[in-house]
């Protein structure tokens, strides 16, 4: 056994990789949620995006849509076994501006120059999107802030994460919502510092602060009885707090 967070993660999903993807591809509620991602950040044709934490590439037939032949999407998963799948799904689209890279969000692998040279201009990013993923992260702010580094100033990020509800509806479906994240927590969501879905209500919490902290015009909102949060931004040349 091995104490190293990423190996952890790794071995977890790749564990449950069949799984995660039926339900990541087929759960009713998923697809709307990920065009709305889609929609909220801006992708555009031409666009090159690249997905941290990408699993088994669900999210990549709806970029890759959003961005056409013109733009590029860059899968990055840290699960060998997930990522097996992701490019099995590339192989059998034969998408040739569909890129899948082994690495740790939290430590993206390449900088923009290093992307595939199919990419784009240069390797730019334009836009990178996360979801269901900042709830891993033991410090979801500074792991955000590097992610809005990739794209740089002007540059695109979003993020589209579950938590609690704080809906009136939703409110009363909290108690099953925190049954599924105890029984579902991957590494780095079990902790000593509180139950697991307190600790994913305040991942998720710091990890979109971070977008109003970085972005201009960030927004978030709320989808699924509240239990959907996305937030968008454009990343301004400095953070908020810096020009108060």
């Amino acid at each position: 056994m091995t104490d190293d967070p990423a190996n952890a993660v790794d071995a977890f999903y790749s564990r449950y990789a069949a799984l995660y993807d039926r339900v990541a591809t087929d759960a009713p509620f998923a697809a709307g949620l990920r065009e709305a991602l889609a929609a909220a950040v801006g992708l555009e044709r031409g666009d090159v995006v690249v997905e941290l934490g990408c699993g088994t590439g669900a999210n990549f037939p709806v970029l890759r849509e959003r961005v056409g032949r013109e733009g590029a999407v860059v899968g990055v998963d840290v699960s060998s076994g997930v990522l097996r799948r992701a490019r099995d799904r590339v192989d059998r689209e034969g998408w040739e501006n569909v890129h899948v890279v082994r690495g740790d969000a939290t430590e993206p692998p390449f900088a923009p120059a290093e992307l595939p040279r199919a990419a784009g201009p240069a390797g730019e990013v334009d836009v990178v999107v996360g979801t269901f993923v900042t709830g891993m992260f033991a410090e979801p702010a500074g792991v955000v802030d590097d992610w809005c580094s990739i794209v740089g100033e002007g540059g695109r990020i979003g993020l589209l994460d579950l938590a609690r509800s704080t809906d009136t509806g939703g409110r009363a479906l909290n108690l099953v919502f925190r049954v599924l994240v105890r029984a579902g927590a991957p590494p780095g969501t079990k902790t000593r510092h509180g139950s697991p879905v307190r600790v994913l209500d305040e991942r998720v919490r710091d990890a979109h602060a971070q977008i109003h902290e970085r972005c201009a015009c960030a927004a978030t909102s709320r989808r699924l009885a509240g239990f959907a949060r996305i937030t968008t931004g454009r990343v301004a040349g400095e953070s908020a707090g810096d020009r108060l």
